[in-house]
């Protein structure tokens, strides 16, 4: 009995965490302007041996982050989880401790869940059910962040053609780069909002005085794309040599609409392949059940008519 009612309460826990972690996430809105403010303040008072330290504000979600990096490389699944949260589009500075804070409970509450699922065998069987609950507990949140950060990179490569050929139209209206990039972070922040952001926090770091170059190469960490790798190598080299920007951008635009129409194509030729294994699996015994069914119990029934005709 004490064991349902722990196993209920840590499942509650879960949910709620779940739940406050998603909530806080989503409200959370990033300001650039601010983020490089703190940073260029963290590196001016908080540094030790010439790195610097990260903040901590001794709230709960510091508390799972510093449990965690008590364990063997604990501290590389806190830099790694991280990078994959600013890959993901999540920045904010309490990102990290939620979703550590969120890992810790998920993971107690699958091993929980396995010790109450394995109560009536034996030790060997609970003790395999306690290692498959770890592993899982450990494995899934950080699967769900590497759904999160492809579905993130996806969305900026499907809205990146149509951006930057709107930023070529701008740039050839006569504005400077951080205003032809505001402007078209403005039209497209509705349409594509992640793409929009990125800019917008470009922008916000160079008149936070940060060097074109460096936030640029920053873009390019944070989605980790090629395509705007090349689009930001393209940006500092016409801003170093003082080439026309606008015509480039229109054939470069171009040559990402030719890819984007090239990846659809791929994802139809495979969809054909990818549907064969649910049609045998599931479609075609259906199939069978239902023709060939009605003449097996037809046929069967006319020899036991016959049998005891005899």
């Amino acid at each position: 009995m004490l064991i349902t009612a722990l196993f209920f309460c840590l499942a509650f826990a879960t949910v709620a965490a779940l739940l406050w972690s998603g909530l806080t996430v989503i409200r959370s809105r990033e300001d650039p302007l601010a983020s490089r403010l703190d940073e260029l303040q963290a590196y001016a008072m908080a540094t030790v041996a010439g790195k610097p330290r990260r903040r901590r504000s001794g709230g709960i979600e510091d508390s799972a982050l510093a449990l965690i990096g008590l364990f063997p490389g604990g501290d590389d699944w806190v830099r790694g989880a991280e990078d994959e949260l600013a890959h993901a589009g999540i920045r904010h500075k309490g990102a990290l401790g939620i979703y550590a804070f969120f890992q810790l409970v998920f993971l107690v509450a699958t091993c929980v869940g396995m010790e109450y699922l394995q109560r009536d065998n034996d030790l060997t069987a609970k003790f395999a059910g306690l290692i498959s609950g770890v592993i899982l507990g450990w494995l899934l949140p950080r699967q769900g962040l590497h759904y999160m950060v492809r579905r993130y990179r996806r969305k900026l490569q499907d809205a990146l053609p149509d951006t930057v050929d709107l930023l070529g139209v701008v740039l050839g209206t006569g504005l400077a780069l951080d205003q032809a990039m505001l402007r078209v972070s403005e039209e497209m922040e509705f349409i594509y909002p992640e793409l929009a952001s990125e800019f917008s926090t470009v922008v916000m770091q160079v008149k936070a005085g940060q060097e074109r170059s460096k936030a640029f190469r920053q873009l390019v960490w944070r989605t980790g794309l090629e395509d705007i790798k090349a689009l930001s190598a393209m940006i500092v080299q016409s801003e170093r040599f003082g080439t026309s920007l606008a015509q480039t951008l229109k054939v470069y635009a171009d040559s990402l609409r030719t890819r984007r129409r090239l990846r659809a194509e791929t994802a139809v030729a495979k969809a054909g392949i990818k549907m064969l294994f649910p049609i045998v699996l599931f479609i075609l015994p259906a199939l069978f059940v239902v023709t060939l069914v009605p003449g097996i119990l037809s046929v069967l029934q006319d020899l036991g008519n016959m049998g005891s005709s005899r």
